[in-house]
């Protein structure tokens, strides 16, 4: 599922300086665009969480069918209301998705960050096929026409409604399952510093993400080094492509020697690859390009963190709330950096690659968070 439904995500990005000129949109309203997806995730991200917790099967089937509307309306090349309303659905339906789909995997219990990034493994997998499918399509294609394309994938989702629906829509109305946790406290939930401390580590990893990819790899690498739609989806899938050389290697180890550890040292890279894709010069542009992908291969392990402190009956709604923040990050990066314009916005990403990096060196610290 969230293989198919990630498509949608690679292949908006190299689109976005020929939507920029098709549309005659200002950066402002680039902004808007692009930041539509994770306003809509942001508001949904609760109501997801409290659903998928009572039925997982309603969610996990209403995510392709809000996904498909909205690639729709986007594809159609409207005005720019139609364009973000379209854009706002397609992050209701990631919103469901992925909300369910982490409270899916996280039920299981053992072995969490191996399972959570073989998840993150398959959305990177689909955003790089995106990407690919993208920049490889006819230049003369309009970009809605090439947009469409590439999201096809997402109907092999629809086909496979049914049998979400059976796997997972019996037993749960409103009862958490039988499970043992000899680790957790029943009641009451207590918010350990560590679990606030996560909370912002994933809110500033998509702060990072977002401004990245979805605004200022494109149009930097389109208005500044003179990239067209397949140099910058080479630019785009470099990220991608570490990411998923590093994400499985990642998960193990987090799971054998801790995932603070790890994830303080791909905030680092995280951070270091920000700065270089904001501030440097081409080839610098192009390094930070991979160590931000090397980052995003913690994206996971906040929310694996956050399981250790979390019982079962808790994680629809914890999983949703911490959603908030990372996709409150995603809605605002590009809105930011839309309104500073492409210039500015070099600064902004800089300033949140430093903000990264705090945060690394936070996690690697020896006193406890």
């Amino acid at each position: 599922m969230i293989f198919c439904n990630t498509f949608s995500i690679g292949a908006f990005g190299p689109l976005l300086p020929e939507i920029a000129r098709a549309q005659r949109l200002p950066d402002w309203q680039l902004g808007v665009l692009a930041g539509a997806f994770g306003f809509a995730r942001t508001l949904l991200d609760i109501p997801a969480g409290r659903l998928a917790g009572r039925r997982l099967g309603a969610t996990l089937v209403a995510a392709p069918l809000f996904l498909l509307v909205g690639v729709l309306l986007l594809g159609s090349a409207g005005p720019i209301e139609v364009l973000v309303l379209g854009r706002f659905l397609i992050g209701v339906g990631h919103a469901l998705g992925m909300v369910g789909g982490l409270t899916a995997l996280l039920e299981r219990g053992e072995g969490a960050a191996f399972r959570l990034n073989t998840f993150e493994f398959s959305a990177m997998l689909g955003i790089l096929g995106g990407v690919i499918a993208a920049g490889s399509l006819p230049a003369s294609w309009s970009w809605n026409r090439s947009f469409l394309v590439a999201c096809s994938p997402q109907l092999v989702v629809v086909a496979l409604l049914p049998a979400f629906w059976r796997q997972f829509s019996g037993g749960r109305q409103g009862e958490p399952r039988p499970q043992t946790e000899p680790s957790l406290p029943e009641a009451p939930l207590k918010w350990q510093p560590i679990v606030t401390g996560m909370f912002v580590v994933g809110a500033v990893i998509a702060f990072a993400w977002s401004s990245v990819s979805q605004f200022l790899i494109p149009l930097r690498g389109a208005r500044e080094f003179g990239l067209d739609r397949a140099g910058n989806s080479r630019m785009l899938a470099l990220p991608q492509v570490v990411d998923l050389i590093a994400l499985l290697p990642v998960g193990y180890t987090a799971d054998r020697l801790g995932r603070r550890m790890l994830l303080g040292w791909v905030c680092l890279a995280l951070g270091i690859g920000t700065v270089f894709v904001g501030l440097g010069p081409f080839p610098l542009f192009v390094l930070g390009a991979g160590l931000f992908g090397l980052g995003l291969a913690g994206w996971m392990l906040p929310i694996g963190v956050i399981r250790e402190h979390t019982r079962v009956s808790a994680l629809g709604w914890r999983t949703g709330l911490y959603r908030v923040g990372v996709d409150a990050g995603i809605f605002l990066g590009p809105l930011v950096s839309g309104f500073l314009g492409e210039v500015g916005a070099r600064y902004f990403v800089a300033l949140i690659g430093g903000l990264t990096l705090a945060a690394g060196a936070r996690l690697l610290w020896p006193r406890p968070l």
